[in-house]
This record gives C-alpha cells, sequence and structure tokens, in this order.
C-alpha cells in the first residue's frame, strides 16, 4: 500500500519554566517529548513525525509557535481533534489552532516574522511567583538609556557579540526589524510589581541566546556598566567586543509568530 502523507499547521503555546526548552533530548523533559506523547496516545500510533518553525530554550516559554505535523495515512478532523488534543496536554501546554497544509509548505524556509518579548522589573525584590514570567534586577536601571540602546539593534548589523559560540558555519550578519524598551502592558498578575517593563525584538530569525545577550547588554547599559557607544561599536563589520552577561531565561518569551503569504 502507497502511503498517503497530509500535512497540517499547528500553533502552540506553553510556559517553559518546567522545560529543557522544545527540542527532544535524552534524560529531560521538552516541550517537544511530551507533545509527541501526547499526540500518540490520541491517535494510538506513532505514525508521524513533528517540526517546529524554530527551538526554544531550557525556561523559555510561547505564547505562539507554530509546528508542523506530517501525518500518515490518517486524515485529521480538526473540529474534533483540537479539543481532544487539548484535554490531553499537560496544563502548560495549549494548541491554539491547525490548519491543513500541503507538501509545498516549509516550515523552516517559508518567510516570518518573528516576535520576542523580554520581561523585566528592577528595584527590590519582587514576589516569587512572578519569577516564570520576567526577570528580577535588583538594584536600580536607566531605563531611558536603556531604550536608546535598544534602538541601536535596529536594522542590517554584524552580530557576532551576540551570538553564542558561534562556528565557521554561523551567519554573523543579520536584520533586526524592531527592538524596543517598553512599559509591560502586554502580561498583568497580581503578583507581579507594580511596573515592569519589555523588550520587544522582531526579525524573521535569531541566533542562540542572541535575545538573551542583547538583554544582558542593555542591562550592564542600564547599570551604566557600558555606554551606548560601546553597543555601536559592537555591531560593526568584524567587531570583537564581547558580552559577559547573558539575562536570564525565564523572562523570555516567543510572543507572536507570522508567516508571509499564507
Amino acid at each position: 500500500m502507497r502511503r498517503k502523507r497530509y500535512y497540517y499547521l499547528i500553533t502552540l503555546q506553553y510556559l517553559g519554566f518546567r522545560y529543557h526548552g522544545w527540542q527532544k533530548q535524552p534524560d529531560v523533559n521538552t516541550v517537544q517529548r511530551m507533545t509527541e506523547r501526547t499526540l500518540a496516545y490520541v491517535f494510538g500510533h506513532k505514525n508521524f513525525k513533528l517540526l517546529a518553525s524554530g527551538r526554544t530554550d531550557a525556561k523559555v516559554s510561547a505564547n505562539e509557535i507554530a509546528i508542523e505535523l506530517f501525518l500518515d495515512n490518517e486524515t485529521l478532523n480538526i473540529p474534533e481533534f483540537l479539543p481532544l488534543f487539548n484535554k490531553n496536554l499537560p496544563q502548560d501546554i495549549r494548541a491554539l489552532a491547525i490548519t491543513e497544509t500541503n507538501e509545498k509548505f516549509n516550515i523552516i524556509q517559508h518567510p516570518k516574522v518573528k516576535e520576542y518579548i523580554y520581561l523585566f522589573a528592577f528595584g527590590k525584590k519582587y514576589h516569587p511567583f512572578a519569577a516564570p514570567y520576567m526577570t528580577n534586577v535588583l538594584g536600580d536601571l536607566d531605563i531611558e538609556l536603556m531604550k536608546k540602546g535598544a534602538k541601536l539593534f535596529e536594522g542590517n548589523h554584524y552580530l557576532k557579540t551576540y551570538c553564542y559560540k558561534p562556528t565557521e558555519h554561523t551567519i554573523l550578519e543579520g536584520e533586526i526589524e524592531l527592538c524596543e524598551i517598553v512599559e509591560n502592558d502586554i502580561h498583568t498578575a497580581s503578583f507581579f510589581p507594580e511596573q515592569s517593563y519589555v523588550l520587544r525584538v522582531q526579525g524573521a530569525g535569531f541566533k542562540r541566546h542572541q535575545i538573551r545577550m542583547m538583554m544582558g547588554t542593555l542591562i550592564l547599559l542600564g547599570r551604566h556598566e557600558l555606554d551606548l557607544d560601546f553597543i555601536k561599536r559592537s555591531l560593526l563589520p568584524n567587531s570583537t567586543l564581547e558580552v559577559n552577561y547573558i539575562a536570564p531565561a525565564s523572562g523570555l518569551m516567543l510572543n507572536k509568530m507570522t508567516f508571509k503569504d499564507l
């Protein structure tokens, strides 16, 4: 019997605090592992494959992440399958939508824009319940200076300073379409500090730890341990400057992903 393959695009959201990132790894719990286990239970078989449009690191959350489901010899009744899928997923993972695609769609190569946000607050130590969602920076930060520093990242730049352990194959140039720091009006909770902030970054794709290294640099800028000139020089062609601070993972979230012409 000739195998027939069906293709589906699934939009997921999850709290990453108890997971070692998206990608399946031996001996640790990941979002991919739990999603595949749930699908295998619901389907009653393992004749499927998942491919994500990107990977999040340990403790990083996603408000929207797209994954592609390749399913052999079986079609989905989406209105029936989606609630069943959600019923069996862990509480900290939720499927938002499922749409059918075809073999011409490539989730990796299809043009897209990703938006990451990084939630943070500063001052005194805040409620521990906020820890999975935002980073607590003790002491004062010069937010207005950090806002100026964030805008310097916009545009096409040489990004080696913000690439974690680059290899000879790493593409060191990249475009950042938007980079700004604004007051947080996106996520609220009774245990959040009275005032918090968001670093918002948009682009087609990012290197491992890139946004956390950018955020780390901005925190050092806010503490007056670096100046704006450091950021300007770090983005120049063939810069050899290094960032010695990677911001914690738990403040980072893949906020949304937009596929162009889809």
